[in-house]
């Protein structure tokens, strides 16, 4: 799991730089910029496979004047040869975490808490180091200190085995019990734990499971019918089986190799290209039901050079957006207000490098194309590890 584990964190925050340049129009009906972005992905299908090509790629252009484009290449079933849909679902990992703040978004405009509350005050039934100082902020923006529940040693042992009487407190029970990474506030480091309480306060204060609220709050206002929190191994139809590489880099199913019993309000939820099109411009806009001085975008906080993060939401270069990462499955959902562009980067394979992951890069290359005055950059493992993240 160490090996998941660590690329999943990575995966989710790698996509750096603030700046913005001035940037020209570039349309998505262009066939000349069509070429160039399948020319991009079959290039990095082939670089990040193993002995053939990625199984499958899904991309999604909008360019905020009208014209997209959809591609989907490659088999979201390869024994059966099956070929990918941009109907077919796929587990969205960390993006889950953009619907969990919307929910804490919208509890603050019910005046129900507030971002500068300390964890202390909700009761959670877990003794944890700095609660009286440990902010809801801090969670919301990965600035808590809170030790990475799925690194610790009881979670190794677990070897993917869901226990009797599971729940998320066990998996923040391990973390606590951990060292620190520092004091409350003091810097910046991904940890999914910060999720796994925001999902406990919501359960909380609402009486309610985390799951129920973001269908009832946001799935079923904003229509996104095909988004799920499923609580269950089960994927709906029609959807795309998720790859991993095995000894021999031959291509081998690893849909379920984590339970989603693990990974609840940090990373449980499944969607579509459709639905996630439309909710992360949704999300980068402030328009999901929180107050308007709460707007995520505009809460993006440096912690590595031009890198920034806010509440659950990545800031780069422009772009506004989330990735997410689960054996088999990552994904890349962003949107560049200057121009109104949204890029949509999924694959059906979990890479242990590059370490911002595969979707990431493909996303990139997409953006090069589409904003090339606003390309994010990315940090080596070198400069990472110096950075302590």
């Amino acid at each position: 799991m160490k090996r998941y584990a660590v690329a999943l964190i990575l995966s989710c925050f790698l996509l750096p730089s603030l700046g913005r340049g001035a940037e020209a129009r570039v349309s998505a009906a262009s066939l000349a910029v069509r070429a160039a972005i399948v020319a991009a992905v079959q290039k990095d299908r082939k670089l990040y496979g193993g002995r053939t090509p990625l199984p499958a790629v899904l991309i999604g252009v909008w360019d905020g004047k009208g014209a997209s484009f959809v591609r989907a290449f490659g088999y979201s079933d390869l024994a059966n040869k099956r070929q990918l849909s941009p109907a077919d679902h796929f587990r969205i990992g960390s993006n889950t975490k953009t619907f969990v703040v919307s929910v804490i978004l919208q509890l603050i405009a019910e005046k129900k808490l507030n971002l500068e509350e300390p964890l202390n005050r909700f009761g959670l039934g877990v003794s944890i180091p700095n609660a009286d100082k440990i902010t809801v902020r801090e969670l919301c923006n990965m600035h808590s200190g809170i030790f990475e529940a799925f690194d610790t040693p009881q979670f190794a042992q677990l070897n993917m085995k869901v226990p009797k009487n599971f729940n998320p407190r066990m998996l923040v029970a391990w973390a606590v019990k951990q060292k620190p990474y520092f004091a409350p506030g003091k810097a910046y480091k991904y940890s999914n734990t910060n999720y796994l309480l925001l999902g406990l306060i919501i359960e909380k204060i609402t009486k309610d499971r985390v799951g129920n609220q973001i269908r009832k709050r946001l799935l079923q206002p904003f229509g996104l019918t095909h988004t799920t929190y499923p609580q269950t191994e089960a994927m709906p139809e029609p959807w795309a089986l998720g790859y991993g590489l095995d000894k021999q880099r031959n291509w081998e199913d690893v849909s379920n190799t984590i339970p989603v019993a693990f990974m609840g309000s940090a990373g449980e939820m499944i969607s579509d290209m459709a639905d996630m099109k439309r909710w992360i411009k949704l999300y980068a806009l402030g328009k999901t039901g929180g107050p308007a001085t709460y707007r995520p975008l505009s809460e993006c906080k440096q912690f590595l050079g031009n890198t920034a993060f806010g509440l659950g939401i990545n800031c780069s270069a422009g772009w506004y957006g989330y990735t997410g990462a689960l054996p088999g499955y990552n994904t890349a959902d962003y949107y560049f207000p200057a121009t109104g562009t949204t890029i949509v980067a999924w694959i059906t394979y979990q890479a242990e490098a590059p370490p911002e992951g595969v979707a990431s890069v493909i996303f990139r290359d997409i953006a090069r194309i589409m904003t090339p005055a606003n390309v994010p950059l990315v940090y080596t493992r070198e400069q990472l590890s110096g950075a302590g993240l």
